[in-house]
């Protein structure tokens, strides 16, 4: 099975990133921010990293693999020091490669940053060809180091002050947790696309994608960072500067659908409760004579639930997901590969026998999951499956911090919703409108980012954006090195 069929029975797409950042003299930072790590491994599953600092230096562990796979017993003791940043990824911006997992150390004369980031910049190949016409030379392929590159070798007198320069100039979303050997710094850019908190664990200070995070480590939620806000986090205790003030703002509305766990607090709205909610909308807007209501595990769940209680229809698992299916570099063989989609759900076929059946799922990209689950609860014994989606078509890419899919990959993008029905074989298809699910997360649209429902997103992007622009980059770059050091010998 390829990496991209794998990532189909992931389902969705390809989530994006999770960043964790600890300030705590006294507490054991790299054992915290890999249970923080750990909390947020939804939120990417292609590498991991922490990056520590004493006061004097910073030490870094990165790996390809999962949080579990990542980090052992002796590599959290070998990171010592106070402070403490970490990432799980996946790749938005640059290749899935060791060179590219984060948090990024840059270093120069007088300076050590650690960056790890949760976002997208929309203008960050202008940025690096602007750094590298002054002399810096990049290591990786990811926006990320244009951002550590510009708050340790870019204007101002301190990485404060360079962070406060930097960040008019970075166009797109960007959550971060920044390390130097004794601060500690969350960043969110000014239209707050991407979620990060602040909490409290004893008399230490916690920054996080998720308020999941902070409660699997213990910790208080304090609130979140504000859209445009630089948190600083020292010897000296908390500041918060509000570096950049925007009119607008632009939440991604898909955390609330799918990215955020349900139990993280996004906008002051609980998200199981807003995608309960979610699901009583399409119950009114798309309601269906049927027997039963399921969700797809585990994302629906709650929408599923909704969608029963609203309809007042019994609420029924008859989808079992394996959660110890996860990445493998065992390939199976050609019978498993043709049992496709139950190497993650199996189905119970005394619940569906003979039933006309509602089942509940949060979005359909590509097609290429709920297509095979429909045709796996009809041979489990479904009557009827009627396919009720917790969000509207989604027919344009998001180039803020998801790998989604391209355009022509989205099946929303070539098929009207009756088309997209007969494709996945259900006997009706009804979707979440924009409206409902505007109403269900209880936020103002002009405060969300709707892009890939509307094609209108809050800052211009480019609509043929290439995450491997800068990795073919890198590659050029490294074979001139080496034909001039051939040349030179």
């Amino acid at each position: 099975m390829s990496d991209h069929e794998r990532d189909d029975l992931h389902r969705l797409c390809r989530e994006e990133c999770g960043v964790f950042g600890i300030y705590g003299p006294g507490e054991d930072v790299a054992r915290i921010t890999f249970f923080g790590l750990y909390a947020l491994q939804h939120r990417g599953q292609e590498s991991a990293g922490i990056v520590t600092a004493d006061g004097e230096r910073l030490t870094a562990h990165t790996r390809m693999g999962l949080v579990a796979q990542v980090f052992t017993e002796e590599d959290l003791l070998g990171l010592r020091g106070h402070i403490a940043i970490g990432h799980t990824r996946y790749s938005t911006t640059g290749a899935s490669k060791i060179y590219n997992a984060q948090p990024i150390v840059v270093r120069s004369p007088s300076c050590e940053v650690a960056v790890a980031h949760n976002g997208n910049l929309v203008n960050a190949e202008t940025l690096r060809e602007e750094l590298i016409e002054q002399g810096v030379q990049f290591r990786t392929a990811t926006d990320t180091e244009v951002i550590a590159r510009l708050f340790c070798e870019g204007p101002g007198h301190d990485v404060l002050d360079r962070i406060r320069r930097a960040m008019p100039r970075l166009q797109g979303a960007y959550s971060l947790a920044v390390a130097t050997p004794d601060q500690l710094f969350a960043v969110r850019d000014p239209l707050g696309v991407r979620p990060l908190c602040l909490g409290r664990l004893n008399a230490a200070w916690i920054v996080a994608s998720e308020s999941c995070a902070l409660a699997t480590v213990g910790a208080q939620y304090i609130r979140e960072i504000e859209p445009g806000e630089i948190v600083q986090i020292d010897e000296h205790g908390v500041e918060s500067i509000q570096a950049v003030v925007s009119p607008q703002r632009a939440m991604c509305l898909f955390e609330y659908v799918y990215f955020a766990r349900p139990d993280s607090v996004i906008n002051n709205r609980l998200v199981y409760l807003a995608r309960q909610e979610m699901g009583r909308e399409l119950a009114r807007e798309h309601p269906a004579d049927a027997d039963i209501v399921i969700g797809v595990p585990d994302s629906a769940t709650p929408g599923a639930i909704g969608y029963a209680e609203e309809a007042g229809l019994p609420y029924r698992e008859a989808l079992v997901k394996n959660r110890y299916i996860g990445r493998t570099f065992i390939q199976p063989d050609q019978r498993i590969r043709e049992i496709g989609i139950q190497l993650k759900l199996n189905p119970l076929p005394e619940v569906l026998a003979g039933k006309r059946v509602v089942v509940v799922d949060d979005s359909i990209v590509r097609g290429n999951t709920t297509r095979p689950i429909v045709r796996l609860l009809r041979d489990a014994g479904a009557a009827e499956v009627h396919v009720r989606i917790l969000a509207p078509p989604i027919a344009h890419p998001c180039y803020l911090g998801v790998d989604m899919a391209r355009r022509a990959e989205l099946i929303a993008a070539r098929m009207t919703v009756p088309e997209i029905c007969a494709h996945i074989g259900a006997d009706s298809l009804g979707y979440l409108s924009l409206e409902g699910l505007i109403r269900a997360v209880r936020v103002s649209g002009a405060g969300l980012c709707q892009g890939c429902f509307t094609g209108q997103y809050p800052v211009p992007v480019q609509l043929d954006l290439d995450k491997f622009a800068f990795e073919r980059s890198r590659n050029e770059d490294r074979s001139a090195a080496g034909r001039t050091a051939r040349a030179g010998a």
